[in-house]
């Protein structure tokens, strides 16, 4: 009930908010709440990688960068680590729910991942909604400081850091999910 009040404060708040990562990232603090606390906002927004990393199925390459506009989670995980198998269907869950114009859930297997290993990832946990892109030689990972997984970070839709949790999270929590609707709600 916490969260639904303070949430509604905030919408409150982000209709008539004008800051530089097109929301009052101290209202979204607010919301953190369990799991979430873990999540750290950065008090100036930091530049991602540029590095390229291949989409999944060989469809090519993209960047970061590709997916500015929006605000992107980006959840960096392995097939071999079992809190990215716990987390991946709540991620899915938050796609389903905030997924659009202005939010996107890019999951990025990171180092060795054999493509066919992470479509039956994909295939045992149900997950059809998020994509399957990897960073083999862990270079997206490395230019932005992730050392051990899972590791989630917020980019704005200027394609700047402005969060990150590391470990496993419930992402599927009240506390998340207002999270998320507070960060689209000021875009």
């Amino acid at each position: 009930m916490r969260i639904v009040r303070q949430l509604s404060l905030y919408m409150a708040l982000a209709l008539g908010a004008n800051a530089a990562f097109g929301a009052d990232l101290s209202a979204v603090e607010a919301l953190r709440e369990g799991d979430m606390k873990k999540l750290v906002f950065h008090t100036e927004a930091k530049a991602a990688s540029n590095a390229s990393f291949e989409l999944a199925d060989g469809a090519g390459e993209a960047q970061l960068s590709d997916y500015e506009g929006k605000y992107v989670l980006l959840n960096f995980w392995a097939t071999w680590c079992p809190p990215c198998r716990k987390e991946m269907p709540m991620l899915s869950a938050l796609q389903d729910e905030f997924g659009g114009e202005n939010f996107e859930v890019l999951t990025l297997a990171t180092g060795r991942n054999n493509p066919a290993g992470i479509k039956k990832f994909f295939d045992e946990i149900g997950v059809t909604n998020l994509p399957r892109h990897q960073d083999p030689k862990s270079a997206v990972a490395r230019e932005m400081g992730v050392f051990g997984l899972p590791i989630t970070v917020i980019l704005d839709p200027e394609g700047n850091e402005i969060a990150r949790l590391r470990g496993e999270a419930d992402w599927a929590s009240e506390s998340a999910r207002a999270v998320i609707a507070a960060l689209v709600a000021g875009s």
